[in-house]
C-alpha cells in the first residue's frame, strides 16, 4: 500500500472516519474469494503443516517462536516480528537451519514463460508480489539471521487443466458475519501438486532486483530497508506524510462524495498540496478526464483542473466519422467551462446525428438486444478448464420492432450445482437468435470474447456435443467477421453521444442514467407502469414496472438502484438468509454464480438469488434498447450546427 501511495497508511484501517471503496466493491470481494480458495488449497499440498491460528499479534508471535525451536516444521501465517516489523508468513517450511517462504497468490501465471521482468524491470502485474515477499525474507532474515531463507510464489497455472471435476466446489466460502471462511472438503486433502493446478517457483532472483533496484512511489524512490524503516515510523506514531498527489490519484479508494458521513482522504490529500478549499472540489479535475494518458506529465506542469487542459495538450484531431478521442475529451473539457454553443447547451447533451444516421441505416429489424453474465474462477467448477476459464451461466435477450414496440423475448440461467453451462447456453442462444434474421446487439466486446472462448471449447474439449459442428457454425455468425458480427453499442456511444454528466465514460451504467435525464421520449415512455404489465411492455421478470422515477433530491433515479427496492414478495423473509445479496453488478453476479454452485442453500434461498439474476440480466438488456430508443428519438432532429464546437 505505502508503494502505491505512502500516504494511504494514514487512511488505512480507519474505517469509522475514512471512505474505503475498496471495503465495497463486490468485483474485488470475488477476486478475494479467489484468494482464499486458492490459499486453503495450498494448505492441502503440505499435509504436515501446523496453522497458527492466533490473530492478536503477542500469541501469534508466542507460538510462532515456540514452533520454530524444533528442528523441523511447516506453518501456517505464521507470525514474526523484528523491531517495527511484523509479516504473516502463507507457509514456512523449516529443515534445519534452512527457511523456506511460499507466498500465495490467487493471479494466474504460466509456468513455461513466467514473464516477471521486462525491460523496465518488474512487470507491473507482478511488482507488488515479488515486493511483498521481498519483504517477508528481509524481516525473516533479520529475526532469524543465522538460516538461509529462500522464497518462493506458489500461483494458479493458466497451462494445466482439472482432472478432477467440481474443483472448486471443494472449498466453499462461506460469510460468518462480515469475514469470508473456507469450508474444505476432506477430498481435497488427497490432491497431489500435479492436480492442483498449482505452480510454485523460485523468486530469489527477483527479490534481490528489488533491494538492488530500490522501491519506485509516487515522488520517491529508496531502498526497502531505507522506506520500511521510515513508513513504520509514520504508521506506528499516526502521522500523516505528505501528500504525493498525481496521475495515480485517479485510483485512490480513499475517496468520498460530496454528502458522504465519513471523511475523503483524497481530498485531504489535494487540499493540502494545491491549498485547496471544499468549493475547489465542485469542478471537474484533470483526473476526470476520459481516457487521456498524459495526466501526470500535465500534473506535473502544475495542471489540476480540467478546464486548464488545451487542445495541444490533447493533440486534438477532428474525425471524419463520429467523434475521435481527442474530440470527446475536448468536449468534456468545454462542457467542464460553459465553453459550448448554446444549442448544445440547450439540449443537455451532444448527439452526432449524421453518425447515428449512417449506423442504423445498416441495422435490420426486429433488433436483438444481449447480455451474458459468466463467471471466471481460480479453481474451476469443471473439469477439464484451466484456471480462470469462463463459463457462461445467464443470458437475457431483448428484440425490438421497426414500428418500437419492445419485449423481453428469452432468458438463459443454468445454475445447477455441477453442470457445465457453456454448451447449453450456446445451444439456448442459437434458438433465441434463430427466430428472426435482425442484427445483434452487445455492449463492449465481453460478448464477443466469451463466445470466441466457446468456439475454441467445442474444437477442443473431448467432452464437446454432436451438435459442436452446427453451434460452431452458428456463434462464428455473430463473432467477428461472421455474417451477423455483432454490434458494439459501446462503440456507437463513444462515437456519437456526449453527456457530461457520464465524465466521458461509455460504461452502460453511466449511459443510462444520462439518457434518462435528457430524453423526454424515455421520460413519457416509463414514467408509467408499463413496463411487465399486460397491456404494456412484456418482461419475464417484472410487474408493472416504473423505470423513470425522481428521488428525493429531484434526480432521475438509477434503474439499477431501483432492483434494490423491488424485492421479492411471495416469499416471507425467513425463507431468505442473511448473505442473499442484492444483484446490480456483474461482480455480484459472479459471486452468486458461485454461490449457487458450492453450499447446501435452502430452497427459497435459490429461488431467490435466482430470482434476483434474472431481473439484473434483463435490466442489462432493457438498458441497451432503452439507450437506443433515447437515439432513435433524436435520430430526425436537425443535427448540431456547429458539431463540436
Amino acid at each position: 500500500m505505502a508503494v502505491e501511495c505512502p500516504r494511504k497508511l494514514y487512511y488505512a484501517g480507519k474505517k469509522d472516519a475514512y471512505r474505503d471503496t475498496k471495503e465495497e466493491d463486490t468485483f474485488l470481494e470475488a477476486l478475494a474469494d479467489g484468494g482464499f480458495q486458492v490459499g486453503e488449497l495450498a494448505k492441502c499440498l503440505y499435509p504436515d503443516g501446523i496453522e497458527v491460528y492466533p490473530k492478536g499479534n503477542a500469541d501469534a508471535l508466542a507460538e510462532t517462536a515456540e514452533r520454530l525451536k524444533l528442528e523441523s516444521v511447516t506453518l501456517f501465517e505464521p507470525a514474526i516480528a523484528h523491531g517495527p516489523y511484523l509479516v504473516r508468513v502463507d507457509v514456512l517450511i523449516k529443515t534445519g537451519n534452512s527457511i523456506k517462504l511460499v507466498e500465495v497468490k490467487a493471479k494466474s501465471i504460466k509456468s513455461d514463460d513466467h514473464q516477471i521482468e521486462g525491460r523496465g524491470g518488474l512487470k507491473s502485474a507482478f511488482k507488488p508480489y515479488i515486493e511483498d515477499i521481498a519483504f517477508q525474507k528481509y524481516v525473516v532474515g533479520l529475526a532469524y539471521p543465522e538460516c538461509d531463507i529462500t522464497s518462493y510464489l506458489l500461483m494458479p497455472d493458466k497451462t494445466q487443466t482439472a482432472v478432477i471435476d467440481k474443483m472448486n466446489q471443494l472449498f466453499k466460502v462461506k460469510k460468518v458475519g462480515s469475514e469470508s471462511e473456507v469450508v474444505t472438503d476432506p477430498a481435497a486433502h488427497d490432491l497431489t501438486l500435479n492436480q492442483s493446478l498449482l505452480h510454485e517457483f523460485n523468486v530469489d532472483h527477483y527479490v534481490d532486483l528489488v533491494h538492488e533496484r530500490g522501491l519506485n512511489f509516487p515522488n520517491g524512490t529508496g531502498s526497502m530497508e531505507e522506506m520500511a524503516a521510515v513508513w513504520a515510523k509514520a504508521y506506528a506514531e499516526d502521522i500523516a506524510i505528505p501528500a504525493p498527489i498525481g496521475a495515480q490519484c485517479a485510483s485512490c479508494e480513499f475517496k468520498a462524495g460530496p454528502n458522504d458521513d465519513l471523511r475523503s482522504g483524497f481530498n485531504e490529500c489535494w487540499k493540502e498540496a494545491n491549498s485547496w478549499s471544499d468549493h475547489d472540489f465542485a469542478a471537474p479535475t484533470l483526473l476526470d478526464l476520459w481516457n487521456y494518458r498524459g495526466k501526470q506529465k500535465l500534473m506535473d506542469m502544475g495542471v489540476r483542473r480540467l478546464s486548464e487542459v488545451t487542445q495541444e495538450d490533447l493533440k486534438y484531431a477532428p474525425s471524419d466519422y463520429g467523434l475521435s478521442n481527442s474530440e470527446r475529451q475536448w468536449m468534456q473539457v468545454q462542457w467542464s467551462t460553459d465553453d459550448i454553443t448554446e444549442e448544445l447547451k440547450s439540449a443537455g447533451f451532444f448527439i452526432d446525428h449524421e453518425y447515428m444516421a449512417k449506423e442504423m441505416s445498416r441495422w435490420c429489424y426486429p433488433l436483438n438486444f444481449i447480455d451474458f453474465e459468466t463467471s471466471t474462477s481460480a479453481l474451476p467448477f469443471h473439469i477439464g478448464m484451466n484456471p480462470y476459464e469462463s463459463v457462461a451461466f445467464q443470458f437475457s435477450h431483448h428484440t425490438m420492432d421497426k414500428d418500437g414496440s419492445l419485449k423481453h423475448t428469452n432468458q438463459f440461467l443454468l445454475s445447477e450445482t455441477g453442470r457445465f453451462p457453456n454448451y447449453e447456453f450456446a445451444r439456448a442462444l442459437q434458438a433465441a437468435l434463430s427466430e428472426n434474421d435482425g442484427t445483434v446487439f452487445m455492449w463492449s466486446s465481453h460478448e464477443n470474447t466469451i463466445l470466441s472462448h466457446i468456439i475454441t471449447q467445442l474444437s477442443t474439449r473431448s467432452d464437446a456435443p454432436e451438435d459442436k459442428t452446427e453451434l460452431i457454425a452458428f456463434l462464428e455468425t455473430l463473432t467477428k467477421e461472421g455474417d451477423r458480427a455483432m454490434v458494439d453499442l459501446k462503440i456507437i456511444a463513444q462515437k456519437g453521444y456526449f453527456h457530461p454528466s457520464t465524465n466521458g465514460s461509455n460504461s452502460i451504467k453511466k449511459v443510462l442514467p444520462a439518457v434518462l435525464e435528457s430524453s423526454a421520449f424515455l421520460r413519457e415512455r416509463y414514467s408509467k407502469p408499463i413496463y411487465g404489465a399486460d397491456d404494456g411492455i412484456p418482461s419475464s421478470n417484472f410487474r408493472n414496472m416504473t423505470w423513470w422515477k425522481e428521488d428525493a433530491q429531484g434526480f432521475v433515479q438509477d434503474p439499477y438502484d431501483a432492483l434494490k427496492d423491488n424485492e421479492v414478495t411471495d416469499q416471507s423473509a425467513a425463507a431468505i438468509d442473511s448473505y442473499d445479496l442484492e444483484i446490480a453488478g456483474g461482480g455480484e453476479a459472479s459471486m452468486a454464480y458461485g454461490r449457487l454452485q458450492f453450499e447446501a442453500l435452502p430452497a427459497g434461498t435459490q429461488k431467490s438469488i435466482k430470482d434476483k439474476l434474472l431481473r439484473y440480466c434483463e435490466l442489462d438488456t432493457l438498458a441497451m434498447a432503452m439507450i437506443v430508443e433515447a437515439w432513435k428519438a433524436e435520430s430526425g432532429k436537425k443535427p448540431f450546427a456547429d458539431g463540436v464546437a
